[in-house]
């Protein structure tokens, strides 16, 4: 090798060195910032109890019928108002409901 590329390629990396330092967070450029790595946040659990002017919603069974080989259950949507032991305070029907229908498997003419 002769002595122009040996020292061509040393002062490459010597500039490349001086330029990675000055990158760095240690060189004195930088010194005035801090550097944190990036840590997790975790939510610490809180318990809340729920207001009792918040109802709570419900659905109550009103009827149930069979319509040709299917039982049809009709419920009732209610808002239920508890208070702090759990214990329902008021009940009010909000006049949604909602019907399930399924096949009666106790019948026995299959």
């Amino acid at each position: 090798m002769n002595i122009k590329t040996v020292t061509s390629v040393a002062f490459l990396l010597v500039t490349l060195g001086f330029a990675a330092y000055l990158d760095s967070p240690y060189s004195f450029l930088n010194n005035k910032y801090t550097y944190t790595a990036d840590q997790p946040v975790m939510a610490k659990p809180v318990e809340v109890e729920p207001s009792s002017d918040v109802p709570e919603l419900e659905e109550k069974l009103v009827k149930t019928e069979k319509v040709k080989g299917h039982i049809v259950e009709t419920y009732e949507e209610y808002e239920v108002y508890k208070d702090k032991d759990g214990n329902v305070i008021k009940s009010e029907p909000t006049g949604k409901t909602d019907s399930i229908r399924y096949w009666d498997y106790s019948k026995k003419d299959r």
